[in-house]
């Protein structure tokens, strides 16, 4: 029988430990979750925009998540991860009264859509805050040898909280239209900030500057396979349920609950692996599977099929993040890892604030099938990064374990060698 998981000081449960972090990310990402099926059909129902602007508007949330991602990595390894995702909640409910705002001017769909635009990246600033502070927060209660774990269970709550809001806010909209949805934005991040007050501080570990391009280039390459897999995820999130309404199916918002079901099946099941197996192995067999549920998304001639892509494309990329974010902290020195789950969460942002507005086009240009398609060749190509990552890990590295701690124990182990009896 395996002894619970705990602390580096082994003081208490690492579950435990970890509740108020994983708590604040439920929080902000059910905020986020309950407008997610309901974007592309009051922009495209009742606004009267395309699929590009359907595009534009999920991409700007991702856009300015990207912008802010590197500047809160510096504030949290400055000022402590508390403080950021503090910030972070204060801006989920501004981007809700923007939600609201948008709604004052009903005669003018441009300037609406405008105002939700502006919203969407307040609320990607957000995010950007909260998941940073998140990630810094669990790495530095649970230690980088736990890596693998805090980012599993941060993105289990994550997608907890995607796969909750996503029929609330279908309710919601039902029951009281983008109305509904745009108060709700704003309630739960205040909710939120009542936790995060609750929970003790943690301070700051930066004892100097790290330059920003040294993090981007230890992180790129991770990175970059998080990016390639990440398109999969904007594709569901944003064409799934207008693919299902174009083809005349229903309960379109049924596909993106069964995708993070399925994903947190997947986190709860498997969240440990990465920390064991290594990060670039469980990152390619994940790659793989999720490609392969796109592809019968793109294959399928009715609901049922489509649900079953669904869901493997939820599995495939529960450990998408943690396997590329394994190998991320790996290689980020220990003073710097705010920052540096900020860069390489920034791959995320710049794949989906870039990538959905280019799947829009290949909606409007070839069709909303065409979408799953061209996410499943790109996803595939992560599987081949992580092959790449996988043959350039050290021939004395650990899975899971950070080089510096894994070269101080190659080096124990060489000295401790003399002493060696044999039986």
């Amino acid at each position: 029988m395996t002894a619970p998981t705990t602390t580096p000081a082994g003081t208490a449960p690492l579950v435990r430990i970890l509740l108020p972090v994983v708590a604040v990310a439920f929080v902000m990402f059910l905020a986020t979750g309950v407008a997610l099926p309901v974007l592309p059909m009051y922009v495209h129902g009742e606004l009267g925009f395309g699929t590009f602007v359907v595009g534009l508007v999920a991409g700007a949330q991702f856009s300015a998540a990207l912008v802010f991602r590197f500047w809160s990595g510096r504030y949290a390894d400055a000022r402590g991860p508390h403080h950021a995702t503090a910030v972070g909640l204060v801006l989920a409910a501004v981007a809700g009264l923007l939600y609201l705002l948008s709604l004052a001017v009903p005669a003018s769909p441009v300037a609406s859509v405008t105002v939700l635009i502006v919203g969407r990246g307040v609320l990607g600033a957000a995010e950007s805050c909260v998941v940073t502070g998140a990630l810094a927060w669990g790495l530095a209660l649970a230690g980088a040898g736990n890596a693998g774990k805090v980012m599993s269970w941060v993105g289990l709550a994550m997608y907890v909280a995607l796969a909750v809001g996503a029929p609330l806010g279908t309710a919601l909209y039902v029951w009281s239209g983008f109305r509904g949805v745009a108060l709700a934005t704003v309630v739960v991040p205040v909710a939120g900030l009542l936790l995060v007050t609750r929970a003790g501080p943690v301070p700051s570990r930066a004892t100097s500057r790290t330059g920003f391009t040294r993090i981007v280039r230890t992180v790129w390459m991770p990175g970059l396979g998080l990016a390639a897999s990440s398109l999969g995820f904007g594709a569901i999130t944003t064409f799934i349920v207008l693919l299902f309404a174009r083809a005349g199916w229903a309960r379109g918002w049924l596909g993106l609950s069964i995708f993070f079901s399925t994903f947190v099946i997947g986190r709860l099941a498997l969240g440990h692996v990465p920390d064991r197996a290594g990060g670039a192995r469980v990152a390619l067999f994940s790659a793989l599977v999720e490609a392969s549920g796109l592809a019968c998304i793109w294959l399928a001639r009715g609901p049922a099929q489509a649900f079953a892509g669904a869901a493997l494309t939820g599995v495939g990329y529960a450990l998408v993040y943690p396997g590329f974010g394994v190998e991320a902290v790996r290689r980020a020195p220990a003073e710097s890892r705010g920052l540096a789950m900020g860069a390489y969460t920034a791959f995320l942002d710049l794949a989906l604030g870039v990538g959905t507005p280019v799947l829009g086009h290949v909606a409007r240009f070839a069709s909303l099938g065409a979408v799953f398609l061209v996410s499943s060749v790109v996803v595939a190509s992560a599987a081949l990064i992580a092959l790449g990552l996988d043959a350039r890990q050290g021939v004395g590295s650990q899975p899971g374990v950070p080089a510096e701690e894994s070269g101080t124990s190659k080096i124990a182990s060489r000295r401790s060698e003399p002493c060696r009896t044999s039986s």
